[in-house]
């Protein structure tokens, strides 16, 4: 088949079955394109949808986001996960904030924080509407199944040569439409578990499905078992309010508020007795998984009375906030789940 039936194929796929009115295909806006690439990163359209339109209403430009602080963004962000992204999209919008305007070629693309070739080419594609190619994992996923490639694309050669493919068969005319075409292809049809072939325009042409590779490819490494950490969450309640303190802007869940966090079973007791908790009785675990490690949080509920209140906010740099008012300043999905778990 050649190159051309291929984005031929898939264009008129595209126009019948593609996705036409997700919020940031309305305009030809690179803001907004960018702010949804990063966001899609290791995430679903469905979960997506549900924090975009809320980002974009508080950062509607990328001068509001790029004069914003980081403490600022990190509450719009919260429950997404992977927060490395959002806070290198803020630090590249703070360069584009002072380059007074958007990149235009791929290689200023590249240039800043967290974004990478075929983010860039995303950018150039359906940002710009200016030649870009892609090589995400939905396009990664279609090209390998349709050419029947076995090889470890985790591997820095063999990924060049699927970026050579991707070039050659990314066509000039309706290039945007192309960018979108080949993911939603991806996503919809070529999914990563039980891809639905019968509903496929490659179908008839793809070497996966004609040898029934088609769910053993891509190649996959064989994870590594992920180790696992526990940790005390701890929780003092007085009148109704949970002490929570806002975590540093660097790190795991930065500038996300969170209970106090304790790894070492020491500095508990030291708690307990410096500021006199009471406990109460608590047999309540949560389990929260990371790409690296596995997060077994014991929650460890105590009461103080409320004239303890100030002498904690003081030694512990905390605030009494309900689990409502936590929740609206951005908090992480393990706390969520322990909310869930204390008040189901």
């Amino acid at each position: 088949m050649s190159d051309f039936s291929f984005s031929d194929a898939l264009l008129d796929w595209f126009d019948q079955h593609g996705r036409h009115d997700l919020p940031w295909q309305i305009a030809d806006d690179p803001y907004k394109v960018w702010v949804s690439e990063i966001m899609l990163q290791q995430t679903q359209v469905k979960t997506v949808l549900q924090y975009f339109d809320r980002f974009i209403a508080r950062f509607p430009t990328v001068d509001d986001l790029g004069t914003a602080t980081w403490e600022d963004v990190a509450p719009y962000w919260a429950g997404l996960g992977y927060y490395a992204r959002a806070r290198n999209l803020h630090k590249a919008a703070i360069q584009v904030h002072q380059n007074g305007h958007f990149p235009q070629n791929l290689e200023q693309w590249m240039a800043l924080s967290g974004i990478g070739r075929s983010t860039g080419g995303a950018l150039m594609s359906l940002g710009l509407r200016q030649y870009g190619v892609i090589l995400d994992g939905n396009v990664k996923r279609v090209l390998s199944r349709f050419f029947a490639i076995e090889d470890d694309l985790s591997k820095p050669i063999h990924e060049r040569a699927l970026w050579q493919i991707a070039e050659q068969l990314c066509p000039i005319e309706r290039n945007h439409d192309y960018t979108q075409a080949i993911m939603d292809l991806g996503a919809t049809i070529c999914t990563p578990k039980k891809p639905l072939c019968l509903y496929c325009p490659m179908q008839q042409h793809c070497k996966a499905h004609q040898q029934g590779l088609e769910n053993e490819l891509p190649f996959k490494k064989p994870k590594k078992a992920v180790p696992v950490k526990t940790a005390d969450v701890v929780l003092i309640q007085s009148n109704g309010q949970w002490l929570w303190q806002q975590r540093d802007s660097h790190g795991l869940w930065g500038g996300l508020w969170c209970l106090p966090i304790i790894e070492d079973k020491k500095i508990l007791l030291e708690w307990r007795s410096q500021f006199d908790l009471t406990p109460i009785s608590s047999q309540i675990q949560i389990s929260h998984s990371f790409t690296h490690f596995t997060w077994l949080l014991n929650i460890q509920m105590f009461h103080v009375e409320p004239d303890q209140q100030e002498h904690l906010i003081t030694e512990l740099r905390g605030h009494w906030l309900s689990p409502e008012q936590a929740t609206a300043r951005g908090i992480p999905t393990a706390m969520k789940k322990l909310i869930s778990a204390i008040d189901p």
